[in-house]
């Protein structure tokens, strides 16, 4: 067989990416406006870091012996010879933004939110991908319990607004640098007895960070991991304290919860309060909303001692299971017949365009017949009616779709009309 005649190769989307397509779109949108409303209703503000940063910095920030740098970050060398990193999770390029811009020594409060992909190399399946959506939030410089327990209120709040139902709210304390040292040896003890029952990957966690065998999804290491000490023994005094004034904070919302001893999330540097929003609607992947608390990040980075909290939602988890229902369109069919027509259809187009009615002009050639039947098909709401007759009288005709009810005017008196309707 020639080269020419071999075979061509389809052109698809990248494994593990998506296109989401117009009909798609409209809840992605619907979901993004709720969360702005939402979060900016607690004073949250938007910001936007770039898609790439430099690898070091999320080797330094998300940890070095967490699954996503060991494993899941997509990394290349640029021209310059530089290693950049394609970013998977948010945080980091906050706090580098911050920091960067000493947004610290601004009044505004430091509360931010972002929404944007994240690109992470794992197996596709349902609800992962390798290109992923989220939706972020940050707030720094305060460390009261108050805080977490407000976002996770907010995030109730977003959730209940999309219609989702059927979820759990799981809270934990995975300690400080202060107490989190004597627990991590006595799981590594612990660990060591019951090595050969975990799997090949949790025997290297087993040396490196044992509080990762507890992410690990593998059943008989999730059954060793339950024989495991629990860190509730061995918080210090502070985060004791800290963690018994969140679950306060909670009922005072009316939150329910269940403190889940076991839940450290895939990251390296949560401090104190952890927690994750699952849904019982969803399968093994079944985390909506996951967070927690980073009080040392700032300050590891080099930047002010200022601690921080926050939470990541999945934005294709999320659209999943939530119950919106997107807003009908209802815009205006530009029906013209011959060219003069066509000159006069388009200085209406761009006065209704001017005055917020969307208007749609499709440049065929069609008959009047042929107009009618394609804005049907689209689910006009009016078809705009521009003839010789109505260029000579300066009136036009404008028909309801849904009614057939028509009324005929100048231009003004028909967005008078379009108002009203």
């Amino acid at each position: 067989m020639t080269e020419d005649a071999s075979p061509k190769k389809e052109l698809a989307a990248v494994r593990g990416t998506k296109d989401i397509l117009p009909k798609e779109v409209e809840g992605w949108q619907a979901l993004e406006r709720l969360a702005r409303e939402t979060f900016e209703l607690y004073g949250y503000r938007e910001l936007r870091a770039p898609v790439i940063e430099a690898t070091e910095l999320f080797e330094k920030g998300t940890g070095r012996t967490s699954d996503i740098v060991t494993k899941e970050m997509y990394t290349f060398t640029d021209k310059g010879g530089r290693s950049l990193t394609l970013r998977p999770e948010y945080t980091p390029s906050v706090v580098r933004a911050i920091i960067e811009h000493r947004l610290d020594l601004e009044v505004e409060p430091l509360r931010y939110y972002y929404m944007g992909p994240m690109f992470r190399y794992d197996k596709p399946q349902k609800g992962r991908f390798r290109q992923f959506h989220q939706i972020d939030i940050e707030v720094f410089g305060e460390k009261d319990a108050a805080a977490d327990a407000e976002i996770i209120e907010m995030a109730d709040s977003l959730l209940r607004k999309l219609g989702v139902t059927g979820t759990e709210t799981l809270v934990n304390s995975v300690g400080c640098r202060e107490c989190r040292p004597a627990y991590s040896r006595a799981l590594r003890e612990a660990a060591g007895k019951r090595k050969s029952g975990l799997c090949p990957d949790c025997q290297r966690k087993a040396e490196t960070n044992p509080l990762r065998i507890f992410d690990c999804k593998v059943e008989a290491c999730r059954a060793v991991a339950r024989t495991f000490p629990l860190i509730q023994d061995f918080l210090c005094a502070e985060c004791r304290d800290h963690f018994g004034k969140l679950l306060v904070f909670l009922d005072i919302y009316k939150i329910p919860y269940r403190v889940e001893p076991r839940l450290v999330r895939g990251l390296d540097y949560y401090t104190k309060t952890t927690f994750e929003v699952v849904s019982s609607h969803l399968g093994a992947q079944n985390s909506l909303v996951g967070g927690g608390r980073y009080d040392d990040m700032m300050k590891d980075f080099g930047g002010p001692d200022i601690c921080a909290i926050g939470f990541a939602m999945g934005m294709e988890r999320v659209l999943s299971i939530a119950e919106l229902a997107p807003p009908k369109r209802k815009f205006l069919y530009l029906a013209y017949l011959g060219d003069e027509a066509k000159k006069a259809g388009l200085e209406m187009a761009r006065y209704f365009r001017a005055n917020g009615v969307e208007c749609l002009v499709e440049f065929k050639d069609r008959g009047m017949k042929a107009h009618f039947g394609r804005a049907n098909k689209l689910q006009a709401a009016w078809v705009l009616i521009v003839g010789g007759d109505e260029m000579k009288k300066g009136r036009f005709g404008l028909k309801e779709m849904a009614t057939g009810r028509q009324v005929e005017g100048a231009r003004e008196e028909l967005l008078a009309f379009l108002r009203e309707n």
